[in-house]
C-alpha cells in the first residue's frame, strides 16, 4: 500500500515550477543530500536534511521537528519554556529560492528554512519569520531595506592544551594587520573560500588579513534584508566547512582567543523608498545638501538605533563571549554615539562612494557579531530604526572623536551612555524595552530570554579558557 504522506498535494503552478527547478538543479550538481538550515535562539545554525529523491515532497511538507529545539541553549541545555516542551510539532520548511550546492561539502546542498506549524501557518517561535515581519513593517512605512553583514573570523588549528585544559584555537599565522605576509599564509584557504562563496551566489567584494593573529575578513555585497541574513548563515557555514575540509579550524566567535582582537560582524543597512508597485525606488538616506550627505530619515533612523541600543545589543551581540569584545578603544564601540567614519562609534555614517553617492550612503552598526541570530539581529535593528523615523527622534550631534577620550562629565553632557558590559546587563535592558519586547512577541521573547539567561548563568562559573573553548567550537 502506498504511503500518501509522502505524496505532494496539488500546488499552484509557481510552486510546482519552484520544486522542478530545485530538483533539476540538485540533479545537475550531483547533490544527493540537502540541508534545511535555521538559526536558533542560542545563535547556533541547526537543521535536518532530506535526500534528493524526497525533495519534491519535503519542499511541500517540510521536515517534522520538535518545538523544543528553539528553547535549546548554545550548550545544548534545554530550557523550560511554556510552548516549547516535549509536546508540539513544527515543520522545517525550506525556501526553494535559497537552494545552493555546497562546494565545501561535495554531494550536499542547502536551503534556508522557516519553522511553520503543521497547518502551514507561521510559527511565533521562528526567527526568520521575525525578520520577514520587520521587512513588512518597513514596507508599510514606505521603505525597502538592504543590508550586509561584515564578518571577521579567526583561522587556525584546534589543539590540545599542554596543561590539560580545554582545547585551544591556535592561529594560522602571526602576521600584521593587512600585511602581505598574511595574504601569503592564508592564500590556499582564502581562494577555496572565495570559490565557495561565489558558487553560492554571495558576491564576495573584498578580502584582507585583519588585526588579530590568524584573523581574516572577506566581505560579501549587500542584498535585500532577508537575503542578507540568509547569506550570513551560508557564509558562516562556508567559512567553517572550508576550513574543516582542509584540516583547519575557523571560528567566527567574538573572542575565540582572549588576548587577540575580537571578531565582529558589523551590520550595514540602507533604505530606499518604494515605488507605486512596491519596487525599491530612490535612496532614502541620501541628502546632498547635508554635511554628511545624510537625509532627515537617516538621522531619525540613527536616533532610533541609539535610543534602543542598550537593549538592541542583547540581540546583535548575543553571547557571553560578545562582551569581551565590546570595550572602549577596541574599535568595536562601547558607547551610544554616532559619527562620520568614526570607528569607535556604535553607529558609523559611511562615506559615500564616488561612483554612486546616493545609493552608497549606508549606516554601519558596529556592536554586532556572529554569535547573534542574524534574523533576530537584523529584524530588531529595523524595528528600532523605524521607531526613530516614526517618532522623528533626534540623535544629537555627531561625535567625531574617540568617546573614551572624553571625560565622564563631557559624556554626560552629551547624553553618551556606556553600552552594557555583560550579556546579563544587555538582557535587563532588553526586558525593559517595550518596543523590542513587543516586536518579538510573547513566545519568542520568553524563549530568547530563557535561553540567554541560562547561558549567562552557565558561563558565570566558567574560567576564561573554558568560555573561549565553548564559543570557538560553536561559532
Amino acid at each position: 500500500m502506498s504511503d500518501h504522506r509522502d505524496q505532494a498535494p496539488l500546488l499552484p503552478l509557481a510552486g510546482r515550477e519552484a520544486i522542478a527547478r530545485v530538483t533539476a538543479r540538485a540533479h545537475e550538481t550531483n547533490v544527493s543530500l540537502v540541508w534545511f538550515l535555521y538559526a536558533d535562539h542560542g545563535g547556533i545554525i541547526r537543521g535536518k536534511a532530506a535526500t534528493a529523491p524526497m525533495l519534491p515532497a519535503r519542499i511541500v511538507t517540510g521536515i517534522g521537528h520538535t518545538v523544543a529545539m528553539m528553547a535549546m541553549s548554545m550548550l545544548d541545555q534545554l530550557q523550560p519554556v511554556d510552548g516549547m516542551g516535549p509536546v508540539g510539532e513544527v515543520r522545517i520548511m525550506p525556501d526553494p529560492a535559497t537552494f545552493v550546492p555546497l562546494p565545501y561539502a561535495p554531494g550536499a546542498g542547502a536551503m534556508l528554512a522557516d519553522q511553520v506549524l503543521p497547518s502551514g501557518e507561521p510559527w511565533d517561535g521562528c526567527a526568520r519569520t521575525y525578520l520577514k515581519q520587520a521587512i513588512a513593517a518597513a514596507a508599510a512605512d514606505g521603505y525597502a531595506v538592504t543590508a550586509a553583514f561584515e564578518p571577521e573570523f579567526t583561522l587556525g588549528r584546534r589543539e590540545a592544551d599542554p596543561d590539560g585544559g580545554p582545547d585551544r584555537l591556535v592561529p594560522n599565522d602571526d602576521s600584521l594587520c593587512y600585511s602581505a605576509t598574511g595574504f601569503h599564509l592564508a592564500h590556499d584557504f582564502t581562494m577555496a573560500l572565495l570559490g565557495a562563496l561565489t558558487a553560492q551566489g554571495l558576491r564576495p567584494e573584498h578580502y584582507y588579513p585583519e588585526l588579530g593573529h590568524g584573523q581574516q575578513e572577506m566581505t560579501v555585497r549587500y542584498a535585500p534584508a532577508l537575503r542578507a541574513a540568509d547569506n550570513h548563515v551560508l557564509y558562516r557555514e562556508a567559512v567553517r566547512g572550508t576550513a574543516f575540509r582542509r584540516g583547519l579550524w575557523a571560528s567566527l566567535a567574538p573572542k575565540p582567543i582572549p588576548d587577540q582582537a575580537g571578531n565582529g560582524a558589523h551590520l550595514h543597512i540602507s533604505l530606499r523608498g518604494l515605488g507605486p508597485a512596491g519596487e525599491p525606488a530612490a535612496p532614502a538616506l541620501y541628502d546632498p545638501a547635508d554635511q554628511y550627505s545624510l537625509s532627515a530619515a537617516g538621522y531619525h533612523f540613527i536616533g532610533g538605533l541609539l535610543a534602543h541600543l542598550p537593549a538592541l545589543v542583547a540581540l546583535t551581540c548575543g553571547s557571553v563571549n560578545s562582551y569581551r569584545r565590546l570595550a572602549p578603544q577596541m574599535w568595536s564601540s562601547a558607547y551610544t554615539i554616532y559619527g562620520m567614519d568614526n570607528r569607535e562609534a556604535a553607529v558609523r555614517i559611511c562615506s559615500p562612494m564616488s561612483d554612486d553617492r546616493a545609493a552608497s550612503v549606508n549606516l554601519e552598526l558596529k556592536p554586532s557579531d556572529s554569535s547573534a541570530n542574524p534574523y533576530l539581529a537584523l529584524g530588531a535593528v529595523i524595528h528600532a530604526g523605524l521607531d526613530g523615523i516614526r517618532r522623528k527622534l533626534d540623535p544629537g550631534e555627531a561625535v567625531n572623536v574617540d568617546p573614551a577620550t572624553l571625560t565622564n562629565s563631557e559624556r554626560l553632557a552629551r547624553g553618551i551612555q556606556r553600552l552594557p558590559d555583560s550579556l546579563g546587563a544587555a538582557l535587563d535592558a532588553l526586558e525593559a524595552d517595550a518596543l523590542l519586547m513587543d516586536s518579538l512577541g510573547d513566545l519568542r521573547r520568553r524563549a530568547y530570554l530563557a535561553v540567554k539567561r541560562s547561558e549567562a548563568a552557565a558561563f558565570a562559573n566558567m574560567g576564561t579558557a573554558r568560555e573561549c573553548f565553548e564559543h570557538f567550537t560553536k561559532f
